[in-house]
């Protein structure tokens, strides 16, 4: 497999390699292996980082080459094809989970041609001074960091004999296969090795060390000498050497960070007809201490949206400016009928700022001053459109964190949508780092999880007791821990109210589960959105009174049916043992 980018990248602001290949037959009559990096050009290079492998087909099968391209040619693709919002781990998990199930198919249809489709492999994503090292078979990765050489994988094979081995674990062999994983950091300078069995079984690793060292730059002559010597030892395989120099790991500077996200100026003061970059002003919608929302006209199509600015009080303000900028770029991988839609800029934007649809209605929080005891079915409906949305957020490894009233919109028909997502926690980005220090309690108090307060780490259940919050909330006109939490120690003090003591007329059924998503403790929650929808939705039996009341209390006369039935027998118990005395 020819290589899939340049032997080098050199962009002074971000991850840049240097990379040296080369591969060749051998002693056998076809070349089965394959390797390849991909580095990929901005944004992507930040967000999903650089992308490497090596593989090996098992030469009995005919279809050995197919194999063990499609493993290198699958990962380097399709990973960049993943939500940006993903972890490493999330995103190639999903990519090798199905080149091995379809390797493993195409090798169970063949299997009578002896066209299985059996390959090893090992890969590694370079991302934000990390690397992230997936592997299974006998190819192998190294790490080279200041002369020392060390395996970063293990092979999986098993000795049948004195003369012959096999491979236990390899793409195409199951369906269902165990990936080893790991992951270390990364330095400028360090360099990762991928070779095939038939280069290190025939080459001790010193010698490797030295070929690449006496090299140089020449990163493709090192790969070469690598390869020339142990065929010169004896080798009777395919032989692949791919040689990876980090020359930057793509650890951000601060102040390159910090003018990065100043390269736009804030806007001006705006007022009613003024013209920004194309978009009228309208009317100011919302002010505060963080952000202005104004109401505007696309002069070009005469389309009403919204815009976002920041507030001037944190214009010299880093951490501000990564929540305010990360906001859109949340939005716009978003695209949910029942979360706010971020329109995508048309011309040049001259200030620092957004557009977003507009949406007409009122505020959750309004419609619950108009709506003081709504009906059960109306607070399942607004439930049932918030979960879709939510999905949408977890489905791409990302938490919301600040669900409350105030950051929902009803429109006149009905439809429920969530407006702000400054506070969102993207997996992919908590991953990639940088060097500006977030504020940990994000969330509002009353509506945001115990955890946030306590210092464990948030999941989508945090959201699943926001949303239990509020849906306690719109039946009861009250919060469930009264004031909310506001320090570990108020965790420990506060105690739950069951919405039943404010609202009696409340099916206990409905109580059990707005109990349940509203845990202190996070693993006692409901693990998926869904399971709280429909338990709001119907009876569970975890939440049946009928069952877990005292018989005496569901049905008295059942009760003392039972208790002179059982009476008669402990009474003719007693007179049969005095009798018998």
């Amino acid at each position: 497999m020819t290589p899939t980018n340049p032997h080098s990248n050199n962009d002074p602001d971000g991850l840049a390699v240097t990379i040296g290949q080369h591969s060749q037959v051998g002693r056998k009559e076809r070349n089965d292996d394959s390797y390849g990096v991909l580095v990929p050009d901005m944004p992507l290079l930040e967000t999903k980082g650089i992308a490497m492998a090596i593989a090996d087909g098992m030469s009995s099968s005919e279809a050995a080459k197919e194999a063990s391209e499609s493993c290198v040619k699958t990962f380097l693709t399709d990973y960049y094809c993943t939500h940006e919002s993903w972890t490493v781990k999330t995103s190639v998990a999903r990519v090798l989970t199905a080149v091995n199930r379809w390797l493993y198919g195409q090798g169970q249809m063949q299997y009578l041609s002896n066209r299985g489709m059996v390959s090893t492999f090992s890969g590694l994503v370079l991302k934000s001074g990390a690397a992230y090292i997936f592997h299974a078979g006998d190819s192998r990765i190294y790490l080279l960091r200041d002369g020392d050489m060390e395996p970063l994988t293990t092979d999986h094979r098993v000795r049948a004999s004195r003369d012959s081995e096999y491979l236990s674990r390899a793409f195409g062999i199951d369906a269902n296969l165990e990936v080893d994983y790991r992951t270390l950091p990364v330095s400028t300078g360090d360099m990762f090795v991928f070779t095939t069995d038939g280069v290190h079984e025939f080459i001790r690793d010193g010698a490797m060390v030295a070929h690449i060292e006496a090299h140089g730059d020449d990163m493709d002559g090192a790969a070469r000498a690598i390869v020339d010597a142990a065929y010169e030892n004896g080798s009777n395989d395919n032989l692949t050497c791919q040689v990876v120099r980090v020359d930057d790991a793509g650890e951000a500077d601060r102040d390159t960070y910090y003018k990065q996200l100043t390269s736009l100026p804030f806007p001006p003061d705006l007022a009613p007809g003024m013209v920004l970059d194309g978009y009228r002003i309208e009317r100011e919608m919302h002010a505060s201490k963080r952000t202005q929302v104004y109401l505007a006209t696309d002069t070009e199509n005469d389309k009403t949206v919204v815009i976002k600015t920041p507030s001037v009080n944190f214009e010299d303000d880093p951490a501000y400016l990564e929540m305010f900028t990360r906001e859109e770029w949340v939005g716009k991988l978003i695209s949910n009928p029942h979360v706010l839609k971020v329109v995508e800029p048309v011309r040049k934007r001259n200030f620092l700022y957004y557009v977003t649809e507009h949406i007409d209605g009122q505020t959750l929080r309004q419609w619950m001053h108009d709506n003081p005891r709504p009906s059960l079915q109306a607070v399942r409906d607004i439930i049932e459109q918030l979960v879709i949305g939510l999905r949408a957020f977890h489905r791409k490894e990302m938490i919301h964190q600040d669900l409350k009233p105030e950051n929902i919109v009803i429109d006149k028909l009905g439809t429920v949508t969530i407006i702000d997502f400054g506070s969102a926690r993207v997996a992919g980005l908590d991953e990639s780092g940088t060097p500006v220090s977030l504020p940990d309690l994000l969330g509002t108090v009353g509506y945001a999880a115990p955890e946030y307060r306590t210092g464990d780490k948030p999941t989508n259940r945090s959201d699943i007791y926001s949303l239990g919050v509020i849906a306690y909330e719109m039946l009861t006109g009250k919060l469930p821990y009264g004031e909310g939490f506001t320090n570990a120690r108020s965790v420990t003090r506060l105690q739950y109210t069951p919405a039943t003591q404010h609202s009696p007329e409340i099916p206990s059924w409905i109580a059990g589960a707005l109990a349940k998503a509203l845990r202190k403790d996070a693993a006692q929650r409901y693990e998926a959105l869904s399971a709280f929808i429909t338990d709001l939705t119907q009876p569970s039996p975890e939440f049946d009174e009928a069952r877990t009341r005292p018989l005496l209390d569901r049905n008295p006369l059942a009760f003392w049916k039972w208790f002179a039935a059982i009476s008669l027998v402990v009474n003719l118990l007693l007179l049969f043992s005095l009798g018998s005395k």
